[in-house]
């Protein structure tokens, strides 16, 4: 409630700085707002401004040291009061209240700027003390090269990432198997072949795939593709008498997620190819018909040459954004951390395992909860990774048109 009284005041009294101001100004140019400095709504602007952010400051302060909210009232309403009579008192025909606007705008997006800044770099400080802190606990050599995934929190537990990244390099291998063609191929035909009309329609259902929430994908992958490819696979599918009982003996599967996930990954890989494609300029195009070139033979010979920079760059954002995915893993591959080549068999990811060692009533002082965070800073490492290739990809061979 009183959340709500706060910022009724704050607007209130954030709009009737702006008139103030904007009043002040005409009356110390006796109306004739050509013989101000400024535009009287510059001079309404920072009043506001004044108004707004000091009370916003003051209000952060009492929340953090957890005053009532009676006193986080009063004290919100002070400072905006304060500031707006401080700002009334600069207000004078001569004054720059544009360039002191301007100034306050710079320093807003400055600030924003550094709040993304100091959350990465908090996010990453969090990351490395707690991996430090494991490694005080466990030896590194083991967990980086160790081939056993078995956490206990009663003691002697085997914490070897390999089967975990395993895992994951082989769902992300099958869901860029299956996304990068077709979301290249979809690109082809929307930039190059679909009218106007067709692409109007086709690519926002594309694109639609790209807001659907990861958890309803895990659904799909758990109660529909699973039950899918068992039926197919299974001991009892039409390929069960080419194989010892069948491949697959449970829906969960690396196969399950894999396609699941590239699914979802259509749509991004299908956007920026597209984008990409556009870019490249038609007269490029041109120069090819002109010397006789059909149109598939420009499509393959000029157009996805110039691209290929920017479309290597997409799918290697793709990548790194199927190496992140957890909801489709937990629901489509299973939990079971192993070494395997078949692609119908249980496997886990190093998202899972993340999730998995935090859930329940976990000892932050044990290597069983301590070891998520060193998961998370290899992840963290290997899709900044794949993030900085794909820019120098895109940044070293893109071509320059006019």
């Amino acid at each position: 409630m009183a959340v709500l009284w706060i910022a009724v005041l704050l607007a209130a009294l954030t709009l009737g700085g702006f008139f103030a101001g904007r009043m002040r100004a005409l009356q110390t140019a006796g109306g004739d707002p050509r013989l101000l400095h400024s535009l009287p709504s510059y001079s309404g602007t920072l009043v506001a401004m004044a108004t707004l952010l000091p009370a916003l400051i003051l209000y952060v302060l009492v929340v953090v040291f957890r005053a009532d909210p009676v006193l986080q009232i009063v004290v919100t309403v002070v400072g905006a009061l304060i500031g707006l009579a401080l700002s009334l008192r600069l207000i004078a025909r001569d004054f720059r209240a544009r360039n002191a606007v301007e100034a306050g705008i710079k320093g807003l997006l400055i600030a924003a700027a550094s709040l993304a800044i100091l959350t990465t770099i908090g996010i990453v400080l969090s990351l490395v003390f707690n991996t430090i802190e494991f490694f005080r606990l466990y030896p590194i050599t083991k967990f980086f090269f160790g081939t056993e995934w078995t956490p206990s929190f009663g003691g002697g537990s085997e914490l070897g990432i390999l089967p975990l990244l395993w895992g994951t390099l082989y769902i992300s291998f099958i869901a860029l198997a299956v996304a990068v063609p077709i979301g290249l191929f979809a690109a082809i035909y929307l930039s190059e072949y679909a009218k106007r009309s067709v692409r109007g329609v086709v690519k926002p259902l594309l694109e639609v795939l790209a807001g659907i929430p990861t958890i309803v994908y895990g659904l799909f992958a758990l109660l529909t593709v699973g039950p899918f490819l068992l039926s197919i696979f299974g001991p009892a599918g039409p390929t069960a008498a080419f194989a010892d009982g069948g491949w697959m003996h449970a829906g969960t599967a690396v196969m399950t997620a894999g396609l699941v996930m590239g699914i979802m990954l259509i749509p991004f890989v299908s956007s920026l190819s597209d984008d990409i494609i556009n870019a490249v300029p038609q007269s490029l195009r041109d120069g090819s018909y002109g010397l006789g070139a059909t149109k598939s033979e420009t499509i393959k010979q000029v157009v996805l040459p110039a691209a290929l920079p920017g479309i290597v760059g997409a799918v290697l954002l793709a990548a790194s954004r199927a190496i992140g995915e957890t909801m489709i893993v937990v629901l489509g591959a299973g939990a079971a951390a192993r070494l395997s080549m078949n692609p119908f068999e249980a496997m886990t990811t190093v998202t899972a395992k993340i999730v998995s060692q935090l859930t329940g009533d976990a000892d932050f002082a044990s290597p069983e909860a301590l070891v998520a965070f060193s998961l998370g800073m290899t992840l963290f490492i290997l899709t900044l990774g794949l993030n900085i290739f794909a820019l120098y990809i895109v940044r070293k061979y893109r071509e320059q048109y006019e």
